[in-house]
């Protein structure tokens, strides 16, 4: 039985989610599910993995004065346009893939973890790669892996094999520097906020 879906050179996987959503098989940038792929500034449509991440190269401005993305409610200087969600021309997926694909939202992150049981796997299929499965509820053979790729800050890379942080396309609106994520490492998962300047992984979404 077939379990991916091929459109657009990229691998799929419907998980039953209610929305009908389906989550890509590798990360932005990967070639297998066990690759780590690139890291993105919140954004940005560039790999940043060899560049120094952080607010001095960011697109959209700094701690004082964010351009795009500013919802006002945080005192940070720049241009008010209370956006929360990524413009097309800003979403690394749509770009780089073309074909539909996108960035998930936070809500779209929160159905997956709702409707899919998760667990921390070490070694995943003799790869030696880290990371967290999420397995469909209502059909276990669907599932998507994702690689415990760390972050990269500064001009290297973090915490590969310890944990994964995955962007969503949703702005934290009440701190306008900041975005929300997908976190994880061996005990937990959860969704949280992070500066938007730091490089992170990306699974893009279809459907």
């Amino acid at each position: 039985k077939k379990l991916m879906e091929q459109t657009d050179k990229m691998e799929y996987v419907d998980l039953g989610l209610p929305s009908g959503l389906k989550w890509a098989k590798c990360n932005l940038g990967a070639k297998t599910e066990t690759d780590c792929g690139d890291y993105f500034q919140w954004g940005d449509v560039e790999d940043k993995s060899k560049t120094n991440c952080n607010w001095m190269n960011y697109k959209y401005g700094n701690v004082l004065d964010i351009s795009k993305y500013n919802t006002g409610l945080d005192d940070i200087g720049g241009t008010i346009d209370n956006k929360t969600t990524l413009d097309t021309a800003d979403d690394a997926a749509t770009q780089i893939m073309g074909g539909g694909w996108r960035v998930p939202t936070q809500t779209e992150f929160q159905e997956l973890l709702k409707n899919t049981n998760q667990e921390w796997v070490e070694d995943f299929n003799g790869s030696g790669v880290n990371g967290r499965k999420f397995s469909s509820k209502t059909d276990e053979s669907k599932y998507i892996f994702i690689p415990a790729a760390g972050n990269c800050y500064g001009g290297s890379v973090y915490n590969v094999g310890y944990s994964g942080s995955v962007w969503s396309s949703s702005l934290y609106a009440s701190d306008s520097l900041h975005a929300w994520y997908l976190y994880f490492h061996s005990d937990n998962c959860f969704i949280d906020d992070d500066s938007r300047c730091v490089g992170l992984s990306i699974r893009p979404v279809i459907g």
